[in-house]
């Protein structure tokens, strides 16, 4: 189940740069990644939810099933 969770992430990953790397080569066509990042965060909603997303990625990644270092 490990081996699967990291190959998507890296599948993830690859498609992300790949995507990147194409919207770079052939220019306004197609649209770069932090383009549409830029005119997603354009708006308030859109910053709104971004900020959303990373505080429910942020938990789940680093804080869910953590112990309080100081509690007894």
């Amino acid at each position: 189940m490990q081996i699967v969770a990291v190959v998507g992430w890296l599948v993830l990953f690859a498609a992300t740069l790949t995507w990147q790397g194409i919207g770079l080569a052939l220019g306004p066509p197609w649209p770069t990644m932090s383009s549409m990042l830029r005119a997603f965060m354009h708006p308030f909603a859109g910053r709104a939810v971004l900020f959303g997303m990373w505080l429910w990625l942020g938990w789940h990644l680093f804080i869910r099933g953590w112990s309080f270092f100081l509690r007894r």
